[in-house]
């Protein structure tokens, strides 16, 4: 099978050697997502949860460009340096996608780039 990178101008450009997502057939693979402004590539601010609004406009961006939603995400990875926000992250998903909802890990690690606090990727089909 072939594979289609995905780019998009709405979404931060790659900071490093990665596409924002692969097509292959018709499952889309979303790489990580940080709270960059495209724009800018500076990252939203220093508060939770506006960073996590950023990653999920990030993401919007992404599978917009591949031709979805966020709503196709079948998986998500969800990395945070604090998991004390978790409930934070669980009220921001529910306001970006309706049931049902994709599957889902939750992971606290010790650092992310850029030193934010948040970082998601995922797996849509299509």
């Amino acid at each position: 099978m072939s594979r289609t990178v995905i780019n998009t101008p709405n979404a931060p450009q790659a900071i490093g050697t990665y596409s924002q997502a692969v097509k292959v057939g018709t499952t889309v693979y979303l790489s990580g997502q940080i709270p960059l402004v495209p724009s800018t590539m500076e990252v939203i601010s220093e508060d939770f949860a506006e960073q996590t609004q950023q990653v999920f406009a990030n993401l919007t961006a992404v599978c917009e460009a591949a031709g979805g939603t966020l709503n196709d995400l079948a998986k998500v990875n969800i990395f945070m340096t604090d998991l004390s926000n978790f409930a934070t992250v669980n009220e921001i998903m529910s306001q970006h996608f309706s049931q049902p909802y994709p599957a889902r890990a939750a992971i606290q690690i010790s650092a992310l780039p850029k030193g934010v606090q948040i970082e998601i990727d995922g797996v849509m089909e299509l």
